[in-house]
């Protein structure tokens, strides 16, 4: 069985070969580094897309220590970034909020289309089933016939129950069904699957807000969270798109996915920053379990090639 940070390492290979070889060219003599090796070490980080805080707090960081003689390698340049990235998401860090016994404890997933919500949502049933969780999801994608069907195979293949209904059919009144079937049951988690959208969509968006009352209705604290998923690969470019989701559904989380595909795992520090939003899941690549908690001692050590 792959270990957790075995997994993390994988899926951030492409953005720690990046950071970590052009760094080590960088600072090959530690003893001639000057101000125009601190721009380049910035345009590094940038070029990951760690957002223009991150970095500029982390070549700061490591020119102040430089200066007062603690650095003496690459290693040391790398454990410093992994200190102040670390840093960085102490603030907006917390476990996942759950639901008293005997009521399902309700993730309603939003985002644009592509971003991975189905997928998002058929791997968390597979992790919370494998935790001995009684599962429901829930379809109210019934715009496109294809989300529905996948969303049923996940069911399928994880064990986990599943509402759904005929494609073209209220979003807000399948979710109804589902809460109501879910908390008579006693299920321990259920998982909703909104329909994709374009944030500058008001009807859409308007949407997103119905389904949240109705499920209000029911159980009057949920949904006890509502995380948009975003395609990492995108980096900081969904920061005015996930502003507009939160007008409508009072997102609680991240999930950021994708980020095994390219070299932009920094945009996990600059989305966090930007947004103040936690990250809660990663997406590191295409089996259930590299769907991984977000674990910033982890991300940070891959990211960096520190060893675990």
């Amino acid at each position: 069985m792959k270990s957790v940070f075995s997994i993390f390492q994988r899926g951030f290979q492409k953005t720690a070969t990046a950071v970590t070889r052009s760094v080590e060219g960088l600072f090959k003599d530690v003893h001639k580094w000057n101000d125009d090796d601190y721009k380049k070490l910035e345009t590094i980080l940038l070029r990951s897309d760690f957002g223009v805080h991150a970095s500029r707090k982390i070549v700061s960081d490591i020119k102040d220590r430089y200066g007062r003689g603690l650095i003496k390698t690459s290693e040391d340049i790398f454990k410093i970034c992994s200190e102040d990235v670390r840093a960085l998401f102490n603030e907006n860090s917390r476990p996942l909020i759950t639901a008293p016994s005997g009521t399902p404890t309700v993730i309603m997933m939003v985002g644009v289309n592509g971003s991975g919500k189905t997928t998002t949502a058929g791997k968390l049933a597979s992790q919370f089933v494998k935790d001995g969780k009684k599962v429901m999801l829930c379809a109210c994608d019934t715009f496109r016939a294809a989300a529905v069907e996948q969303l049923k195979l996940w069911a399928e293949k994880t064990g986990a129950s599943i509402v759904a209904s005929k494609s073209g059919a209220d979003p807000a009144a399948v979710a109804f069904d589902a809460v109501s079937s879910a908390l008579a049951k006693r299920y321990d988690f259920l998982i909703i699957d909104t329909a994709g959208r374009q944030h500058t969509k008001k009807g859409l968006m308007d949407e997103l807000s119905k389904i949240h009352r109705v499920v209000k209705k029911i159980i009057p604290a949920a949904p006890h969270e509502t995380w948009l998923t975003v395609d990492a690969a995108t980096g900081t470019n969904v920061v005015s798109q996930t502003r507009e989701f939160a007008k409508f559904a009072e997102l609680t989380g991240l999930v950021l996915t994708k980020l095994d595909g390219s070299g932009k795992g920094g945009s996990v520090v600059a989305i966090h920053f930007e947004l103040k939003l936690p990250v809660l899941f990663v997406g590191l690549g295409e089996q259930p379990e590299d769907l991984q908690s977000f674990d910033p001692e982890m991300f940070t050590r891959a990211i960096f090639n520190l060893s675990a």
